[in-house]
């Protein structure tokens, strides 16, 4: 009879978890960082998501380009039609559903072949480490904001930062109140308050909290948490065009889910491609962001001040919302013709590489943040709620790659005015510090890209964890 150490070594089998569509992206990347590393990955996401992807295999395809992806699918208990994003209150109490569903599916993974090692989950489903613990299976925190929200988040559970003192956080120089996640605010709903709390003390359950960030970025905040729940850095978790690889291998959503719209609006790069390089502003607030008419008027007013060519990517309000939406004037559109272009959607990977882009105008949220500085752009941070005030604080004072509209107090819900969006694109492109944040960008572009290569830093994290995995599983 063959001896132990005759035998195969065993093949690590990670799940990672997934209940939310427009958290699939990172996982699917982290997926794809595993299996590139000969580490079986089968990605568990709701029947919701299967349910919005059905038609596009494209995307399937692509996440299982070989045999160490799959893709399996629970139930949380509710309809398709629910609205999940709307309703978030009522979604957060149906995770005993959830949990259930996710239970029995790794009950199937029964056999020694599939034996899971790891569970991975992010913020969004801290339940997730109860149950494997239950099953007693090791689980990692995959943490999809920047580490700085995670050590605030994390300090004000605990108590060691109150939003009413005078507030020191490590890494995040002069931090004010209106620089914190609107998450830890008394006026968030306490459905939120309870997630916070939640995902604070399921990172301390979990055996791992892996961040979506690199150490070049956010150094002194990862080094400081050090001694209270560690964060090993293992992205940018970004898509794979931005770090110069073919079209081929983008394996995001947007690009599956939008494949067809970009085909009809394949004309924003030929547009692009006919400017003069670092001459275009661009602007997008991403896929959950409406602006308000107010917005739409003084944004659209300092475009068209600024005598700057522009193109604006200016997505409508998903079907069925109640917020609504303003509406860009024809005359606006007149007027600026020969000068720049609106869109209703295009792809922000292709966009922020090309070299005719100058700035970048953005809400802030964590995934735009990383493809901005992974193609080296200087940005221009237009924030509204949740981690994107804390996110412009750091590209703006800690990063160093950009600038934060001021929102002017006599303005009402807060709207910044058409002369501070103009104020902020003449200082971003040819402002005192424009050469500086330039090169800042593109020092942080080298830095990213750099982590991810074989002997990085995150790399070497993907590395290490891996290896923990393999011990905890002998």
């Amino acid at each position: 009879m063959a001896s132990d150490s005759d035998q195969e070594p065993k093949q690590l089998h990670v799940l990672l978890v997934v209940i939310l569509q427009a958290h699939i992206n990172p996982m699917l990347r982290f997926a794809r960082c595993l299996a590139s590393k000969r580490v079986h990955v089968t990605l568990a996401a709701t029947e919701t998501v299967r349910n919005h992807l059905r038609h596009r295999s494209n995307l399937f395809a692509t996440a299982t380009k070989d045999s160490m992806t799959e893709f399996q699918f629970f139930s949380d208990g509710l309809t398709a039609e629910f609205d999940r994003d709307k309703n978030a209150e009522t979604f957060a109490t149906l995770q005993a559903v959830s949990a259930e569903n996710l239970s029995k599916l790794i009950r199937n993974f029964s056999t020694k072949k599939s034996k899971l090692s790891c569970i991975v989950f992010n913020p969004f489903a801290p339940w997730v480490a109860d149950v494997a613990a239950e099953h007693g299976i090791p689980c990692a925190l995959l943490w999809n904001q920047a580490c700085a929200i995670f050590s605030i988040n994390y300090r004000y559970y605990k108590n060691l930062l109150n939003p009413f003192e005078l507030m020191e956080c490590p890494g995040i120089p002069n931090l004010q109140v209106n620089d914190l996640p609107s998450t830890v605010l008394p006026s968030t709903p306490v459905h939120f308050r309870k997630l916070i709390s939640d995902s604070a003390r399921c990172a301390e359950k979990a055996s791992w909290v892996l961040g979506n960030s690199f150490y070049e970025l956010e150094r002194e905040i990862i080094d400081s948490m050090e001694c209270l729940v560690p964060i090993w850095p293992i992205g940018p978790l970004v898509s794979p065009f931005l770090q110069g690889k073919s079209e081929a291998d983008d394996d995001s959503l947007d690009s599956a889910v939008h494949a067809d719209v970009w085909e009809a609006e394949e004309s924003c790069i030929e547009w692009l491609d006919k400017q003069t390089p670092c001459s275009v502003i661009y602007v997008s607030f991403g896929r959950v962001t409406v602006l308000s008419q107010k917005q739409i008027d003084n944004i659209s007013t300092a475009l068209k001040n600024s005598g700057r060519p522009f193109l604006w990517a200016l997505k409508p309000p998903a079907e069925g919302s109640k917020r609504d939406s303003g509406e860009l004037s024809c005359g606006f559109l007149e007027e600026t013709k020969e000068k720049g272009i609106v869109v209703t959607w295009c792809s922000q990977e292709k966009v922020l590489m090309h070299k005719a882009v100058a700035c970048f105008m953005t809400h802030g949220g964590w995934n735009s943040v990383l493809e901005t500085v992974i193609s080296g752009v200087p940005v221009i941070v237009y924030p509204e709620w949740t981690d994107q005030p804390t996110n412009a604080k750091l590209l703006s004072d800690v990063f160093k790659v950009g600038v934060r509209v001021r929102i002017n107090g006599d303005e009402e819900d807060g709207v910044v005015s058409a002369e501070e969006v103009e104020r902020c694109i003449e200082e971003v492109i040819d402002g005192p510090r424009a050469a500086e944040m330039k090169k800042r960008a593109m020092e942080l572009k080298e830095a990213a890209n750099k982590t991810l290569e074989v002997g990085g830093s995150s790399d070497q994290n993907i590395n290490e964890f891996i290896k923990e995995i393999s011990a905890k599983s002998l």
